[in-house]
């Protein structure tokens, strides 16, 4: 085994270190290594120590810690075998190293060599004037008809990243975290993998809006008491009834995810206080395979009579697993102290599942109805093969969108003529079941019979539908067919076909116009196309060649366009001889241009502020480079601001405030509370006398005495703001102040 040589380091420690590292790797796997395991993984250390025997860590740390750490996530918190952990070693070898695929496949053979590229190819970036984050998302999904591992280790690569990313810098790192939610936690979640989802969407909050996290970190903690006490009572009182029939199980009770606490105070408008689920119980029982479902429901049965259950809050994802594999029994009921809670029963297997997602199934092969799960996923990575090989008519930004669409929707079920069930997204219509059937059958697609009735191709499925497709060969896909479809595939095959047509059209356009151009003795170059597409106000130039081929121009247009021309070249002249200096028109300059600075030599530039957001001074905010308006500044917490990161990173600005004293900003208030006399009396003077702040307009509506209200103002910065609404929470009867 190579160590590291002594470059100025405590190596000697740092050697120590390792060594233990490496054991614990060994020694904490999900799955049983033997001896020729146990040489794999020695070897594949041996070779990554050596690649990375000069290289550290922007914390300063040997780099070796970073691929022993992901390793150590793939065998023990993912659940892969020997294999992965191998490649997992050895992830950055080929980029960071001398190290060659060849020389790879020479010592461990052709897979391991295949996934330890495949997670290469992912890392190195060729291309240029693109979102390198898309392009990234691009490779990353390309691998998966390369081998599926490559996916989880570089999900595990990411999630070590995350958990050591104080030592870079802030932009760097809100642009890693916006990167890590809007790929790698959807994917995670797709695959099944629950609680590295969670953790990689909670620390992207805690890069993203760390004053958001650390307050729901801090109630969650002053909260931990009151929650030990509620699960031991809940525990006494169900283990009673449980024990009585003699079953083996254990409680847990467990915070939601910090970042799906926030989700649902975004979503449901209300403070940490009012989310009434922060924490959930899970109920988890040993059992054999042929008892595993009559136990779940034995168990439920036992809660629910001793608790009031929410009938609309019941998921049974037992009796039809979710497509990732997914199994467990949701119900919420009333507990111990009246307040709604969410219990989860689900047995050891079921649990494992939901901890380790797909690489759990490879542990319960025997005895257990577990094929449906690894097909349902199989299904999922044909879908996205399916999209990928359509690649080339799709830019990046659709395929980002085709392939994210199905990672976090909900499902519906539905049959085919057979019987035989098919999982599609909520919202899935009657042609994209028949795009999931077979693409041909969805190119061909008149209609459909649903449950025994025709219906449109547009209907929207329902569970339980049995779903029979009518079609015909003389039937083709039309562009209104993108308004209604959603499956990835769907989309994909019908914007390919069309594509596919327009392509042919455009040649056809193309032609038509170089020989009328060429009869009016004009330079078919791109220079004068781009004339002629602004000259005829069309957005593309395959609008222009598509309008000579459909007769919408023709060779009286072009004539216009050349008089046109020889008008303008007549004023230019003019003009020329007419002046005797050069003149150069200017925009006026920007006021208050010294307000916000940019990059890190805090250059002053032009801005515009963007409409999607608010920003006041003192507020955390970013430029951003539009192709067409120039920079547009938005607020840190901006709703696009996670998209814009994650694929456009190369073009969002660090901005600074100069002086956030010099101009006041309108922003707009909402208030709710309880009506009484005075309330308005008593917002105006916290508004007015308080903190002196001008009130532009101000509407209040009462209904039923709960009052709702829309207020205008001007406020000079953040700490004004947090200030005035400090005091207006504090007026009796507000109960919800909230800036828009």
């Amino acid at each position: 085994m190579k160590l590291l040589v002594n470059m100025g380091y405590d190596l000697e420690q740092e050697n120590k270190e390792i060594l233990a590292r490496y054991k614990d790797l060994i020694s904490n796997t999900y799955r049983t290594l033997d001896e020729e395991n146990n040489k794999l993984i020695r070897k594949a250390f041996d070779i990554a120590l050596d690649a990375h025997k000069d290289q550290r860590r922007k914390s300063g740390e040997p780099y070796i810690y970073h691929p022993i750490a992901v390793a150590k996530i793939v065998g023990e918190e993912i659940g892969l075998g020997a294999t992965s952990i191998a490649c997992a070693l050895m992830h950055d070898v080929i980029e960071d190293s001398d190290y060659t695929y060849e020389d790879l496949k020479k010592i461990f053979g052709e897979k391991i060599a295949d996934i330890v590229n495949g997670l290469t190819k992912i890392s190195v970036m060729n291309h240029q004037n693109i979102s390198i984050q898309s392009e990234n998302y691009r490779k990353l999904l390309l691998t998966l008809s390369e081998d599926f591992r490559v996916i989880l280790i570089k999900i595990a690569d990411r999630l070590h990243n995350m958990r050591t990313l104080d030592s870079m810098a802030p932009n760097k790192q809100r642009k890693i975290a916006s990167e890590t939610v809007y790929i790698y936690a959807p994917l995670a979640h797709r695959l099944g993998l629950y609680v590295i989802k969670s953790e990689l969407e909670d620390l992207s909050l805690k890069y993203n809006n760390a004053e958001i996290f650390n307050e729901i970190t801090s109630k969650l903690e002053t909260a931990e008491e009151n929650r030990r006490k509620y699960v031991d009572e809940f525990k006494n009182e169900v283990s009673e009834q449980l024990e009585a029939e003699h079953l083996n199980f254990t409680i847990k009770g467990r915070a939601k995810a910090i970042s799906s606490i926030f989700r649902k105070m975004q979503k449901q408008n209300v403070t940490f206080e009012e989310v009434y689920d922060n924490y959930a119980i899970r109920i988890i029982y040993k059992s054999d395979a042929r008892n595993e479902k009559f136990i779940a429901w034995k168990i439920y049965s036992i809660v629910t009579d001793l608790y009031h259950s929410n009938p609309q809050r019941m998921r049974d994802w037992i009796s039809q697993p979710r497509s990732t594999g997914y199994e467990s029994l949701h119900l919420t009921v009333l507990g111990p102290d009246k307040k709604w809670i969410e219990v989860q029963i689900r047995s050891e297997r079921m649990d494992d599942i939901a901890e380790k997602g797909v690489a759990a199934h490879y542990k319960y092969k025997e005895g257990y109805k577990q094929n449906s799960d690894e097909k349902n996923i199989e299904n999922w990575v044909s879908e996205i093969r399916d999209v990928l090989e359509n690649q080339q008519s799709l830019t990046t930004t659709e395929l980002l969108d085709n392939v994210k669409l199905n990672l976090y929707s909900k499902e519906v079920f539905v049959f085919t003529p057979k019987g035989e069930i098919k999982i599609l997204p909520v919202g899935s219509t009657a042609l994209d079941f028949a795009f999931s059937v077979h693409s041909d059958l969805g190119m061909k697609c008149l209609g459909a019979k649903v449950n025994g009735k025709l219906v449109p191709i547009s209907y929207t499925l329902q569970n339980g539908d049995q779903i029979d497709i009518l079609s015909s060969q003389n039937q083709k896909p039309k562009l209104d067919w993108l308004d209604f479809v959603v499956t990835s595939k769907a989309k994909s095959k019908i914007k390919a076909i069309l594509n596919s047509e327009k392509a042919h059209l455009v040649d056809e356009g193309k032609e038509t116009l170089q020989r009328k151009m060429r009869h009016a003795k004009i330079n078919f170059n791109d220079e004068e196309i781009n004339k002629l597409q602004k000259f005829f106000n069309l957005k593309t130039s395959q609008d222009l060649f598509i309008s000579f081929q459909n007769g919408a121009l023709d060779t009286s247009d072009i004539k216009r366009f050349t008089e046109s021309k020889g008008l303008i070249n007549n004023f230019i002249n003019r003009f020329k001889k007419s002046s005797s200096k050069n003149i150069e028109f200017q925009e006026p300059e920007k006021t208050d241009l010294d307000l916000i600075v940019f990059g890190k030599d805090e250059e002053k530039l032009n801005y515009t502020f963007a409409k999607c957001c608010t920003v006041i001074p003192g507020d955390k905010m970013f430029g951003f480079i539009t192709i067409s308006d120039g920079i547009k500044v938005h607020n840190d917490q901006c709703p696009n601001a996670i998209n814009l990161r994650a694929n456009y990173d190369y073009r969002v600005m660090p901005a600074k405030w100069v002086n956030e004293e010099r101009f006041k900003n309108r922003i707009k208030v909402e208030i709710e509370g309880l009506d009484r006399m005075g309330m308005i009396n008593d917002i105006t003077a916290v508004i007015s006398n308080g903190m002196s702040m001008d009130m532009k307009s101000m509407t209040i509506e009462s209904n039923d005495g709960i009052f709702r209200g829309m207020i205008t103002l001007e406020v000079q910065n953040k700490i004004q703001l947090e200030e005035s609404f400090k005091q207006l929470r504090s007026i009796n009867g507000v109960n919800k102040v909230k800036r828009l």
